[in-house]
């Protein structure tokens, strides 16, 4: 029997829809072709060379600086290191129900962007952490009460200094929210909030290669 055109119409947007929420989740693949009058030439999946100076985007990645024979580019707040002649590189979190691919950047880390109690944080995965580890310049950022958390007594390069243990209303990363997530706040600032077992081990944790697969338990 033929079809409604409103049935059609439906079916056709709801194709769409799927085809650009799988888009979204594709980390681009990313070179660099060269450097030309200060401008980054990328290859973004396998598209021909662009020029991109820095500070400027294409195709959903940023260029932060460009050198000699190397570039610095940002996706979704994660940043990777582009050089002459290397393969491309995909970085980005990517994430569809109760899953998470994480790939890993040119040093072999698992760097992006996640929320903590609805604050933007910059974490990067550390399965040698007991728990999430946040430094006190990025807690008081994002307003954390830490101080009324239990003190602890931490090491760090300068010796014995006080820290914190607290827990987090919620960490989110992408579309998968953990609640009740015990954290500890260091008394020095660290460049990422590390994403320890607190968070990590409410997963099923896989590795191939350059990606980390988290799958809710």
């Amino acid at each position: 029997m033929p079809q409604s055109p409103l049935f059609v119409r439906s079916a056709l947007l709801l194709g769409l829809g799927l085809l650009c929420s799988a888009a979204a989740l594709a980390a681009p693949a990313v070179s660099l072709a060269g450097v030309l009058g200060g401008k980054a030439l990328l290859v973004v999946d396998g598209a021909p060379p662009k020029g991109v100076g820095p500070g400027q985007s294409h195709q959903g990645v940023k260029v932060v600086s460009v050198g000699r024979d190397e570039a610095v580019i940002e996706i979704e707040g994660a940043r990777n290191t582009l050089r002459l002649g290397e393969a491309p590189v995909s970085i980005g979190a990517r994430s569809s129900g109760k899953r998470i691919v994480l790939t890993s950047d040119s040093r072999g880390h698992f760097v992006n962007s996640g929320l903590i109690n609805g604050k933007i944080m910059q974490y990067m995965v550390d399965t040698g952490a007991t728990a999430v580890s946040i430094g006190r310049p990025d807690a008081d950022r994002m307003g954390l009460n830490y101080q009324q958390g239990k003190p602890i007594l931490m090491n760090t390069a300068n010796g014995s200094a006080q820290g914190w243990q607290i827990r987090l209303d919620s960490v989110r990363i992408g579309d998968i929210e953990v609640l009740n997530v015990e954290a500890i706040v260091t008394p020095q600032a660290m460049s990422y909030v590390l994403l320890g077992n607190s968070f990590l081990g409410q997963f099923q944790m896989t590795r191939t290669n350059d990606q980390m697969v988290l799958e809710k338990r």
